[in-house]
């Protein structure tokens, strides 16, 4: 397991979807709790200057992402985590079943309808950090995939799932042991959202510092220019 004294930074904000809309957690320059709010849009979340998200950021016109794909393979059997993203042209379909139609013709392959759920959210990251990189102060919005940082915390995928107990209660002391101590429970969110929203600002706090590692394919780009990566 990793040393997680880290040297001290500007604080920064973990953001992770939650049935409510979306939950967020700050973490003070010395790594501790300074906040955690749910609120219905991004735009009510009181986020840092440097914020991770866990949400795909950046689309292609064709094909698939190579950031998913590496992510599933550094976390191995937890790889199933990572929902492969298709092009925007699949997302602008009115229905699932329009969707995953215009996903096989365009790739040859579906795609979940899990993933599909994230759509309204899609939307709502990318339009988010558009704007608010020109903001003042500017908010940098990084991809963050919060399976990703617990891995990175324990030194290796994790054993249990998120949405069990063991699972639950090892990513909570994952997260104290980094000097992340949160409350049982936040209104409007899931305990995996909370915890999972706090892995990413553990991440946030590693890309404000410069050591995150990132998952990118250089030559792949998004469809609007930007990079396609997934740091933790």
């Amino acid at each position: 397991m990793e040393d997680h004294s880290a040297e001290p930074v500007h604080p920064v904000t973990g953001v992770d979807g939650c049935a409510g809309g979306w939950i967020a957690v700050t973490l003070s320059a010395r790594g501790a709790v300074s906040g955690v709010t749910a609120a219905a849009t991004l735009d009510g979340l009181p986020l840092a200057c440097v914020a991770g998200i866990d949400m795909p950021l950046g689309l292609l016109g064709v094909g698939w992402r190579d950031a998913d794909r590496l992510a599933r393979l550094a976390l191995g059997r937890r790889g199933v985590t990572v929902f492969a993203i298709p092009p925007r042209p699949v997302w602008e379909c009115a229905s699932y079943a329009a969707a995953l139609q215009a996903c096989r013709d365009l790739t040859g392959k579906g795609f979940s309808v899990q993933a599909w759920g994230l759509r309204r959210k899609i939307a709502e990251a990318e339009t988010y950090r558009r704007r608010a990189s020109s903001s003042v102060p500017p908010v940098r919005l990084y991809e963050v995939h919060p399976e990703l940082s617990f891995t990175a915390m324990a030194g290796a995928p994790l054993a249990d799932g998120k949405h069990t107990r063991a699972g639950l209660a090892a990513r909570r002391e994952l997260l104290a042991g980094a000097g992340i101590i949160l409350p049982p429970k936040v209104a409007g969110a899931a305990e995996d959202d909370l915890l999972d929203a706090a892995a990413v600002a553990w991440s946030a706090r590693r890309i404000a510092a410069g050591r995150a590692t990132v998952l990118t394919s250089p030559a792949q780009r998004a469809d609007d220019g930007t990079e396609i990566a997934i740091r933790y």
